[in-house]
């Protein structure tokens, strides 16, 4: 099998600071396979693929491409090469078409002074016949995240690339997209292009994968074929413990209340929802789920007037709210976790204090307006203890952290104007599964406080784990409820894509 081996890493080594990023790591890419990564934010795994694809430079050891030493000195080298690299996070260019977005590079090298749009246009759509109906010719903001995904790997896919790097290339992909996207891949790898694939969902890795390397604090833990290793073993190996229970305890018998927190009435919005009616009690975790496109986040960004021009009543603790903006939707104590963490969850380049102040700035100012950094880091330090948050120092940027941590960076800031509700989008999306469980408890913890805590999830297993019911959300309207031993995929998948009337399952 050596003579397979494409690429070869050996005794790689990068710090940034005293910070040791790799640690002597070994791995080997065979050709035409396809070969996970698996390890919790801040393992390597993203600096060890900035190494390949001449984003970053290592410190010390040596790559070697088709058996000969080589140094990859930037990604325009390395798409020379044939490496092509889809980033976990979207990084295209809004105000231009997807056309333009897909052949950019080849748009860069052209001598022509005009831009043949209807030929970009034709060749996106030949690109795209493998993937998805998308229009070459809209531009990329006006896309959803998961379409915007997959312009990213349509791009990758023009590249006529040998090595494929692929990070966490479904976390906003609906399960049909997902699947295409798997099928591209065993083709891929059947005409020997060899695939590098990062996720922290294991039933992905052990469905589509032939390897599994593991990573942890910047060193390389374990490679095993996929068919002689359990996921209970890869995850163990990611976090350097064994994780018993990645979801904590649902409500006992003894929590219940009949009390309602939050009392949707009648919400409708003219193109994206009818008539939502659906009630919250107190202490209980709720979950909406849903194919995507099917208004789940709609609904959240409804109730919280976020988007759109929405009628209907929506009553927490008993009192009906008159909301025309989302300050008074903050106001009243009802604030709204964006899927979109990097977009709309945290600024990336501000202090980790200033994030977590970031909602309702006047908690931390003096009376003429101007914020007090004591009391920003004061604030700051105690949510930050509150929900484990683990940072070098409040000062720095969010962009230091783990995806982990940044996403309670943006939890934090939700909590820091004293929620009576919180709706949380995709809570764990490209999170790690030892963040994701210690995600999940804060969750029910803040649920035990009296926090209202409703959880839209694209992660079924997530839903059925965390919530203690859950909503399924089609065509703009609820389509039915899951509870107790009949909340599983096989219904929930039933109630958002089936086409009868409204039904509970319970």
């Amino acid at each position: 099998m050596q003579d397979d081996v494409i690429l070869k890493i050996s005794n790689l080594s990068k710090s940034f600071g005293p910070v040791k990023a790799l640690c002597g790591v070994d791995f080997e890419l065979r050709k035409g396979e396809i070969h996970a990564i698996a390890g919790e934010n801040g393992a390597g795994k993203s600096t060890l693929m900035n190494v390949i694809d001449g984003i970053l430079q290592p410190d010390d050891g040596q790559i070697m491409l088709d058996g000969k030493p080589i140094k990859i000195t930037s990604p325009t080298m390395a798409q020379r090469l044939g490496i092509g690299f889809v980033h976990q996070e979207i990084a295209l260019c809004p105000d231009v078409s997807v056309a333009e977005n897909i052949f950019m590079a080849k748009t860069n090298v052209s001598r022509s002074w005009l831009m043949d749009y209807k030929k970009l246009e034709h060749e996106a759509r030949d690109v795209f016949r493998q993937l998805s109906n998308i229009d070459p010719a809209v531009l990329v903001k006006n896309l959803s995240i998961s379409n915007q995904q997959l312009v990213e790997i349509a791009k990758a896919l023009t590249l006529d690339c040998r090595i494929l790097i692929l990070d966490e290339p479904t976390a906003a992909l609906t399960e049909a997209e997902a699947q295409t996207l798997f099928g591209i891949m065993r083709d891929l790898a059947d005409r020997g292009i060899s695939i590098i694939y990062i996720s922290h969902r294991m039933v992905e890795i052990f469905d589509n994968c032939d390897r599994v390397s593991v990573f942890r604090d910047g060193q390389h833990i374990v490679t095993q074929n996929v068919a002689e290793i359990q996921p209970s073993d890869v995850v163990n190996a990611m976090v350097g413990r064994v994780i018993d229970n990645l979801y904590p305890e649902k409500q006992t018998e003894d929590e219940k209340s009949d009390d309602i927190l939050l009392d949707v009435r009648n919400l409708t919005e003219a193109t994206r929802f009818r008539n939502v009616s659906f009630s919250l009690k107190k202490g209980e975790i709720l979950g909406i789920a849903g194919l995507i496109g099917a208004g789940r986040s709609e609904i959240a960004k409804g109730i919280c007037r976020l988007e759109g021009d929405v009628s209907g009543e929506v009553w927490l603790n008993g009192k009906k709210l008159t909301l025309r903006s989302y300050q008074d939707s903050i106001a009243e104590g009802m604030v709204y976790l964006s899927e979109d963490r990097k977009g709309d969850g945290v600024f990336l380049d501000l202090p980790i204090s200033a994030n977590i102040s970031a909602l309702k700035p006047d908690q931390v100012a003096n009376g003429l307006g101007l914020i007090q950094s004591a009391s920003e880091e004061a604030q700051a330090e105690a949510l930050g203890r509150k929900l484990n948050l683990k940072y070098g120092s409040l000062s720095d940027p969010v962009s230091s952290l783990s995806g982990g941590n940044q996403q309670k960076v943006a939890l934090a800031k939700m909590l820091s104007v004293n929620p009576r509700l919180i709706f949380l989008d995709e809570p764990t999306r490209g999170v790690d599964v030892g963040a994701k469980a210690e995600i999940h408890r804060i969750l029910r913890d803040l649920a035990r406080d009296g926090v209202g805590i409703v959880v839209i999830s694209s992660e079924l297993p997530e839903l059925i784990g965390v919530c203690d019911r859950v909503l399924v959300v089609r065509e703009g309207h609820i389509s039915g409820q899951v509870t107790g031993e009949d909340m599983t995929e096989e219904n929930i998948m039933h109630l958002a894509s089936v086409m009868d009337a409204q039904a509970t399952v319970a």
